[in-house]
């Protein structure tokens, strides 16, 4: 067994303890390193209910909010690299509707740099789904929406409001955009991990977006992506290499906007989800699905965790920020694998 295997089994005993104790169905484990070495491990069940399916390495996961970084945060930037879009400005230079009652409005002078970097008043999340399911009029709900401004946090309007940016600039709707990587907004659903029994939509979900807001648009720039491990990983691959990415965009994924924040992603920051034995240089992000990407740029090596943790449902106990930590603390702290 070779030392990066070792350190995947080592690193798969708390994910495979999670499952065992029935805390989350079934998950995937990648390790890839900068010289494209890589290892994975699965385990569990793709789906329990309503007829069990076992996971397999090649399982497609909704990535939830990875899509964030994956997708919305490379495009964006992609477009700041050719000039197409101004990091400085305001969303409103692509969405002049937004808010167009009130000229005068806070929302109409939110920047993408500040949407990038979670650093607007926008709340956290909200049901838009329930004001209409026609997506074209819940575009133009969302953009009217008279937000009540609160501290900044991490929010998925900030994505939202990016996807519509990058609809308006590429004339198409995000779900029409062919991702990289292997990525996709519509997976093969017979080889798709089952996330929840949705109360809104009355069953479980195997193939379409867990995301209630992303499934209502028909396509968003916060959820909606989805990937097998190795697609996950060739991108974390890439990333290390440098590969396919403008060099801005590189610099601007990696640099710190705030102590937890850089754009899209999160750096590593004490009580973050890789584990606090993470250097300054790694950068991650999660998805509310169960899903997780670090990317350790010092030590140019890269992990994903994929679960299945809200299948059948969100509301247990899946455990899944301390499994996350526990897989990253392993990781971290292994000697180099050169």
């Amino acid at each position: 067994m070779s030392p990066l295997q070792q350190l995947a089994t080592r690193a798969f005993v708390p994910v495979q303890s999670a499952i065992n104790t029935g805390a989350i169905p079934g998950a995937l484990l990648g390790i890839v390193l900068a010289d494209g070495r890589r290892a994975t491990l699965v385990a569990g069940q793709a789906q329990i209910t309503p007829t069990p399916i076992a996971m397999q390495s090649d399982t497609w996961f909704d990535l939830a909010s990875l899509t964030k970084v994956l997708f919305t945060t490379v495009e964006i930037l992609a477009e700041v690299a050719t000039g197409r879009i101004d990091l400085a400005a305001p969303l409103s230079t692509l969405l002049p509707d937004l808010r167009q009652y009130d000229l005068g409005c806070w929302q109409r002078n939110v920047t993408f740099h500040q949407c990038l970097c979670h650093q607007t008043p926008f709340p956290a999340v909200a049901p838009l789904y329930t004001y209409g399911q026609d997506p074209q009029t819940l575009r133009a709900f969302i953009l009217q929406r008279e937000w009540p401004p609160g501290k900044a946090v991490y929010s998925d309007i900030n994505f939202i409001l990016l996807g519509l940016a990058l609809e308006r600039l590429r004339g198409q709707r995000l779900n029409e955009i062919r991702p990289g990587w292997g990525l996709s907004f519509t997976p093969p659903i017979a080889q798709t991990a089952a996330t929840e029994f949705c109360q809104w939509r009355g069953r479980v979900m195997c193939g379409e977006v867990h995301d209630e807001n992303a499934y209502a648009l028909g396509g968003a720039g916060h959820a909606g992506l989805f990937g097998k491990i190795d697609s996950v990983l060739d991108f974390a691959q890439d990333l290390l290499r440098g590969t396919g990415f403008h060099p801005d965009m590189l610099r601007l994924m990696q640099t710190p906007q705030s102590q937890t924040r850089t754009y899209g992603w999160e750096c590593a920051h004490p009580g973050w989800s890789g584990g606090d034995h993470c250097n300054p240089s790694v950068i991650g992000h999660t998805g509310f699905t169960g899903t997780g990407l670090w990317v350790d740029f010092t030590r140019a090596q890269a992990w994903a965790l994929l679960t299945n943790r809200v299948h059948p449902s969100r509301h247990s106990n899946s455990g899944i920020p301390a499994l996350r930590r526990a897989v990253g603390e392993i990781i971290t702290t292994a000697q180099d694998l050169v």
